[in-house]
């Protein structure tokens, strides 16, 4: 059965779809099966894997019971687009509303490795059936003061949804995101997630780069677009496969690494440049 993750944040504009789309390209490289769900109408995701906006179906139809997610998969992704905001108004007099997703996705998880939930930046219904869903959960923050406070209430949502709903349910890790480590106030969030998260934190921080938003234009991951500024999603990889207990992984995401960033060649002297020994002048 695959392991399921769900990505989520109280607010938009913290870098988990971009967080998705590269932790899904990094763990393909290294050959696990991964597909993605867009689970936010916004189809911000369905977009940078550049899938067609006339793709059918997507996402509404699996929750609403007229596709099965396996027919409703195009490629590596579940797409969504407005019609998911729809969906979700209809699952809300449905019951049993909140398993919806997790029943939805039981065929999909016996054929893949690992499946990506992108959440709403919402925590509303939508938000609620990926973590019921999910065996683990990431949660994105930036570096701003707002999104900090958001943190605490994704948290009260993500308790509740093990709570009362999915008990297997684990907070696999927090990461700080978009962030320009240069500036005080960077540092200061860094410190307080440390503080209230202990070793929840990942140590690998996203830098702050106007390289992630142009990928995205142009539905070209990281690796293939700015490989140099991909490093950040490597590292943070090494720490999912390690918080995954998959560390048989680590080898094949090192030859990765070694793909993208070959060492240098050394230079092989020029004839003029060999020195010349006693007896060979």
């Amino acid at each position: 059965m695959a392991t399921t993750i769900a990505v989520l944040s109280q607010k938009g504009g913290t870098g988990k779809t971009t967080l998705v789309r590269s932790l899904a390209d990094v763990l393909g490289r290294i050959g696990l099966d991964v597909i993605c769900v867009d689970a936010d109408p916004q189809g911000n995701l369905s977009d940078y894997f550049d899938a067609d906006p006339d793709a059918d179906p997507t996402l509404g139809e699996v929750l609403t019971g007229r596709a099965r997610a396996v027919d409703a998969t195009h490629g590596e992704l579940i797409p969504a687009n407005l019609g998911l905001a729809e969906a979700e108004l209809a699952l809300a007099g449905k019951i049993g509303r909140e398993l919806t997703l997790r029943n939805a996705l039981r065929d999909l998880k016996r054929r893949h490795d690992l499946i990506l939930i992108d959440c709403p930046p919402t925590l509303g219904l939508l938000t609620v059936n990926s973590l019921v869903a999910a065996s683990h959960a990431i949660l994105s923050t930036e570096a701003q003061y707002f999104s900090l406070q958001g943190m605490e209430q994704a948290m009260e949502v993500l308790e509740l949804a093990r709570d009362n709903l999915n008990p297997e349910l684990e907070l696999l890790g927090v990461v700080l995101n978009i962030a320009n480590m240069r500036t005080r106030h960077a540092r200061h969030a860094l410190e307080a997630l440390r503080e209230r998260f202990g070793e929840k934190l990942f140590r690998t921080v996203i830098r702050e780069s106007v390289v992630y938003p142009e990928s995205a234009e142009r539905a070209i991951p990281i690796l293939d677009y700015r490989p140099k500024r991909g490093v950040d999603y490597l590292e943070l990889a090494v720490e999912v496969l390690e918080r995954l207990g998959w560390p048989e992984r680590r080898e094949a995401l090192e030859r990765v690494r070694a793909e993208l960033f070959p060492p240098p060649k050394s230079k092989q002297p020029t004839a003029s440049e060999v020195p010349v020994t006693r007896g060979e002048a």
